[in-house]
């Protein structure tokens, strides 16, 4: 009796295990969506009001100054493929925060439209997914990118994968670009998928020169990234403090399912313990390594 008990329980915590992780996945997949669906229409609302303000006077005639960097995680851009239907609010910086926000630009390159080689990096198949179909782009499929300085159109000239070691790929270069990063397969961070679109049209007028710096050693595309590959260890609380929550509220349900009724007490109780399980995982996830 005992040997069949100890079996039950092992397979009771299995499936609920099982349960757990497919739950995960499902988060990972769509629920993080959700959180970067929040982030862009804030972004985006906040983007288009600073779009509306009167530009400062320029000493070029009627060309649009640069505007000063934008801290990390702000809006600095609009970008629209509509060969794959994207449309989202760029933000500034690639690391894990602000990723989750929507695509990120590179604070090392130009911005879009200013001469030389802009990059950006998306997730491929968390956050959104921004660039989900971005293997789907085409020589001569335009990308559309609006910026305080302007609207600029990009046609795509090249489609590559390369290691995430590979660093050339946002290189300065003579001519005008748009590059865009982004993981390769799908579901992995094994590769970058590179895009490369050239400018059509005049460049929009550079930043001030800044005063010459020593060179960085070069670094990897996923350092580049701010990948994070250890994860964020400022998440160990929080996901241990909901973890412990979700254990809890769990706990509760089964005892007054137990003592009083199971199907009302599981019909009241599993909304609360979703709430709270999407809680652990959104602090959970952020332990992980980068997955772009």
């Amino acid at each position: 009796m005992d040997v069949r008990r100890a079996i039950g329980a092992l397979g009771r915590a299995l499936i609920i295990s099982g349960v757990l992780i497919l739950l995960f996945v499902v988060y990972q997949l769509w629920g993080t969506g959700l959180v970067e669906g929040r982030s862009q229409d804030r972004l985006t609302k906040s983007f288009n009001e600073r779009l509306a303000a009167p530009p400062p006077p320029s000493r070029l005639g009627t060309a649009v100054p640069a505007p000063p960097p934008a801290p990390e995680g702000e809006a600095v851009a609009l970008i629209k493929i509509p060969k794959i239907g994207v449309e989202k609010a760029v933000v500034e910086g690639v690391g894990l925060p602000e990723l989750k926000k929507g695509p990120g630009h590179f604070p090392t390159t130009p911005m879009p439209g200013q001469p030389g080689n802009a990059a950006m990096a998306g997730h491929r198949t968390t956050y959104g997914a921004p660039f989900f179909r971005l293997d789907e782009v085409e020589a001569g499929d335009p990308i559309l990118v609006t910026t305080r300085q302007g609207a600029f159109r990009y046609e795509v000239a090249e489609r590559k994968v390369v290691s995430p070691d590979e660093t050339e790929v946002l290189d300065a270069t003579d001519d005008n670009r748009l590059t865009l990063s982004t993981c390769e397969p799908r579901f992995s961070a094994a590769r970058r998928l590179i895009v490369v679109a050239m400018l059509k049209g005049e460049a929009a007028q550079p930043p001030p020169e800044q005063p010459a710096q020593p060179a960085a050693p070069p670094q990897s595309l996923a350092e580049s990234e701010g990948a994070g590959l250890s994860g964020e260890s400022a998440a160990n609380g929080p996901a241990i403090a909901w973890g412990v929550a979700a254990a809890l509220v769990g706990i509760l349900i089964w005892l007054v399912g137990r003592f009083w009724r199971r199907w009302p007490a599981y019909l009241l109780g599993t909304p609360v313990f979703l709430v709270v399980l999407f809680f652990f995982f959104e602090n959970f996830s952020r332990l992980l390594p980068a997955n772009y």
